[in-house]
């Protein structure tokens, strides 16, 4: 890679903070943007070098800000644009850029456009959304939505349905409609003037949706749409820019993310995020993660985006579970665990996120009961599974393992009453593990998770294998441990991590002139011949390998 083809987020670390849960500075029970600027401090000691900022816009909150009524405001609950103006200048004093969820597959229903749009069919805003006939007096076809059900909502004002691949309070853009992607290009100019450094772009590859053909994602103007967003918005400025795509392959993913296409930066990908689940499923049908299946798709992502896009790494966001409970061991081992996972993939090619709480390890919420499951999602989930026939044992297991509330409930600063995130009763029920698994003890701990990502961070800031090397999956067939290489000129890493409780062994050859050191591993005393490595439970280490 050239100097020219280097950008400032190839060794960034974005840390992602869900502001509702992130910290209260109000005593109303709801994090806030004030919350925020109070953990800068935390933040920044921890390293990162970009927030991507969960939704804080005007929002009626069906679906906790994913349903924006006004581009322009922020929500009163979180705050004033006063304050934001004050996070984004606090933020950079301290040398953090902030990146803004853009949410423009949908809308709210109470949104100006959309209130407008339902009047009468010949609204001016009629066509910013999807609206059809009924046929045989039933919906358009049969095109579900994410959230369970039929995706097109009837509206007897004016007797035609529309489309909502969400809620019913979440109604479809129509991008095929140039007017309105004007005026989403002028929403999005008022931010980037305003200062923040890019867009993280919610379900970004279903605005190329073809409803009439059953189209999701990846419909057939999907990339000319991002190619004029590019030019129209960000395109001259060095922003950074990642869209969700949850249907995105290899085949398709460099059409996003290759420099020469005028795009994006980089996807997030899911692919390895849907390997415990029963295959044709719904993610609430859950398989055991198998290793080798997740070397195999890791790896593929790795070796297809090498030279002509970029990877985005992550195990956690708001929409999934904490994957020490997920994929680690958040009991006996939540620590090594944790750290393990954390090493298997900051030590990949590609920019790596943190979602809140991730760096001090915490876990999946088991709430006993469906009432401290408040997300949209998991109570619709839970009434369609039981009216399917599934017992009550069967869903809590799946919503244990999958419901997003896991990764929604309050951040735990201290051992304090409500973990020490508001001195109020919050919105979202507290883990009952706060009072071992917070901030403050994490910090008082040497040993602890969030030193360990501490370092990890560090290292990318100034080790160019980490950031540039190439990918090489060691071992393919292994079923316990993954190992891989970092290849850059004369410079090798070698990451080795045992992925299970059990003890497993691992042997590397070399030449013998060569010098190994140990960068970073998650027990004190790892050993220094590789040529027979017997690895712990959960033990990870990167090695560097030199002349």
């Amino acid at each position: 890679m050239t100097e020219t083809q280097q950008k400032w987020w190839h060794q960034s670390v974005i840390y992602q903070v869900y502001p509702r849960s992130f910290y209260d500075s109000t005593g109303d029970g709801i994090g806030d943007l004030q919350g925020i600027i109070l953990k800068l401090d935390y933040l920044k000691n921890l390293g990162i070098d970009v927030i991507w900022l969960s939704p804080v816009y005007e929002s009626p909150n069906i679906d906790n800000g994913y349903d924006i009524s006004d581009y322009y405001s922020v929500l009163s609950e979180y705050g004033t644009m006063e304050d934001m103006n004050k996070l984004l200048a606090e933020s950079k004093n301290r040398g953090i850029k902030i990146i803004m969820d853009l949410v423009v597959n949908h809308t709210s229903d109470q949104h100006p456009w959309f209130l407008e749009a339902k009047k009468s069919k010949d609204n001016r805003y009629r066509d910013y959304y999807i609206w059809r006939n009924p046929v045989n007096s039933q919906e358009p076809n049969e095109l579900k939505s994410n959230f369970g059900g039929s995706a097109w909502e009837y509206d007897e004002n004016t007797n035609q349905y529309y489309l909502h691949f969400y809620s019913k309070q979440q109604p479809d853009l129509n991008w095929e409609n140039e007017k309105m992607r004007n005026d989403i290009w002028d929403m999005m100019n008022f931010w980037i003037d305003k200062g923040i450094s890019g867009f993280r772009m919610d379900v970004i590859d279903l605005i190329g949706k073809e409803p009439d053909n059953l189209i999701k994602e990846n419909g057939p103007k999907l990339h000319d749409y991002l190619q004029e967003m590019y030019r129209n918005t960000f395109g001259s400025r060095d922003l950074l820019t990642v869209g969700e795509t949850w249907g995105a392959t290899t085949e398709n993913a460099t059409l996003y993310s290759d420099p020469k296409r005028n795009e994006l930066n980089m996807v997030f990908q899911f692919e390895h995020m849907q390997l415990d689940k029963l295959p044709g499923k719904q993610r609430w049908d859950l398989k055991k993660l198998e290793l080798r299946e997740l070397k195999h798709v890791l790896s593929k992502w790795q070796y297809a985006l090498d030279q002509d896009g970029w990877n985005s790494l992550f195990w956690n966001n708001h929409d999934l579970p904490r994957i020490v409970s997920r994929w680690g061991n958040d009991r006996e081992y939540r620590v090594e665990s944790a750290k393990m996972l954390a090493t298997l993939l900051h030590g990949m090619k590609g920019t790596p996120y943190i979602y809140q709480g991730e760096e001090i390890g915490m876990t999946n919420a088991a709430f006993q009961s469906i009432e401290d499951y408040i997300d949209i999602e998991t109570q619709n989930i839970y009434k369609e599974r039981i009216n399917a026939g599934f017992s009550e044992a069967e869903i809590m297991k799946s919503l244990y393992m999958k419901a997003r509330d896991n990764a929604r409930t309050p951040m735990q600063w201290s051992n304090e009453e409500y973990a020490g995130f508001s001195t109020e009763k919050p919105w979202m029920k507290v883990n009952p593990n706060y009072t071992y698994i917070n901030v403050e003890n994490a910090i008082s701990d040497s040993n602890s998770i969030y030193y360990y990502y501490q370092k990890l961070i560090k290292m990318r800031k100034f080790n160019q294998t980490l950031v540039h090397g190439t990918y090489k999956l060691l071992n393919p067939m292994d079923e316990s441990v993954y190992a891989y290489e970092r290849i850059l000129e004369d410079k090798k890493l070698l990451i080795v991590c045992n992925f299970y409780e059990q003890e497993n062994e691992f042997s590397y050859s070399m030449e013998s002139h060569l010098k190994v050191q140990i960068l970073i591993g998650n027990y004190q005393d790892s050993s220094l011949d590789i040529s027979n490595i017997k690895l712990r439970p959960y033990e990870a280490i990167i090695y560097e390998i030199s002349e």
